[in-house]
C-alpha cells in the first residue's frame, strides 16, 4: 500500500516550483491533493492534470492565504470535496531581496502577510478538521541559517515561521497532530529563474558553499515532505529539517 493511501492533503502555493513538486509527490504516494493557487490557474490546472493522468486524485482551488476568508474557503473546499483532511503543507510564500536602505513598509507587509499571516490563517482553518495522526508541514528556508545580505525581511518571515511551528507543535500535540518544518536551500524553480538567481554570482557562491556541490530540485524537497506527511514520521514533531545539500 502507498504511504498516504486514503489521506487528503492541501498544499498551498502549489501551482509551480516546490509546491507543485510536493503536490505531485504526495499524490504518487496515494494522497488526494488540493492544489492551491493565488493567481496562476493555468499552472494549478497543469499540476492537477499531471496528477490525474498518472491515476491520482487532485483538484485546484483558488485562494490567497493572507486573506482569512479565502484561507478558510480553501480548507472548506478541500473537506467539502474529499470529506476530510489529514495533511496541510504551508508552502505559499514570496521572496524579495532589499538592502536595509531600500526596505519599505510595503515590502515588509507584503512578505509578512503571505509568509507568516498566511501560515497562521491556513493552519487555523485546517486545525478544526485535522484529527489524530494529522500532519502540518511548514516550508521555511535555510536562509535563516546562512544570513544572506539583503534578505533581512525575507529571513525574518522564515524565522517567524520556525518559531510559530515550534509553538504549534506543542500546542497541537495533545490532539496528536504533528507540526514540522522543512527548510530548503537554493532550489531551481520558476521563482529563482524569475528573481535572477539562477545563473548569477549568488547562485555560484551558494553552490560553492554547498557540500553536495549543486543546487536543489523540487523533488529533493518533496521527498522530505512526503516522509513527514506519512506515518513513517509518526514520532517526529517540532523538527526543522534543513534540506540544503549540507549548507549551514
Amino acid at each position: 500500500m502507498s504511504k498516504l493511501e486514503g489521506k487528503v492533503a492541501v498544499v498551498t502555493g502549489a501551482s509551480k516550483g516546490i509546491g507543485a513538486g510536493i503536490a505531485k509527490a504526495l499524490a504518487r504516494e496515494g494522497a488526494a491533493v488540493v492544489v492551491n493557487y493565488a493567481s496562476s490557474k493555468a499552472g494549478a490546472d497543469a499540476v492537477v492534470e499531471a496528477i490525474t493522468v498518472s491515476g491520482g486524485k487532485a483538484i485546484a482551488v483558488k485562494g490567497d492565504v493572507s486573506d482569512a476568508a479565502q484561507a478558510q474557503g480553501l480548507i472548506d473546499a478541500a473537506v467539502g470535496h474529499f470529506g476530510h483532511l489529514d495533511v496541510l503543507v504551508n508552502n505559499s510564500g514570496i521572496y524579495e531581496f532589499a538592502a536595509i536602505e531600500e526596505v519599505t513598509e510595503e515590502h515588509y507587509r507584503r512578505l509578512f502577510d503571505v509568509n507568516v499571516l498566511g501560515v497562521l490563517q491556513a493552519t487555523q482553518a485546517a486545525a478544526k478538521h485535522l484529527g489524530e495522526g494529522g500532519s502540518i508541514i511548514n516550508i521555511s528556508s535555510a536562509i535563516t541559517h546562512v544570513h544572506t545580505p539583503t534578505a533581512a525581511v525575507y529571513a525574518g518571515t522564515k524565522g517567524a515561521v520556525n518559531a510559530i511551528s515550534g509553538v504549534l507543535a506543542n500546542e497541537l500535540a495533545p490532539r496528536k497532530i504533528r507540526v514540522n518544518v522543512v527548510s530548503p536551500g537554493l532550489v531551481i524553480t520558476e521563482g529563482t529563474h524569475t528573481a535572477g538567481v539562477v545563473g548569477s554570482e549568488m547562485e555560484a557562491g551558494i553552490i560553492a558553499q554547498t557540500p553536495l556541490g549543486r543546487a536543489g530540485q523540487p523533488d529533493d524537497i518533496a521527498g522530505v515532505v512526503t516522509f513527514l506527511a506519512s506515518d513513517d514520521a509518526r514520532w517526529l514533531t517540532g523538527e526543522d529539517i534543513t534540506a540544503s545539500g549540507g549548507i549551514r
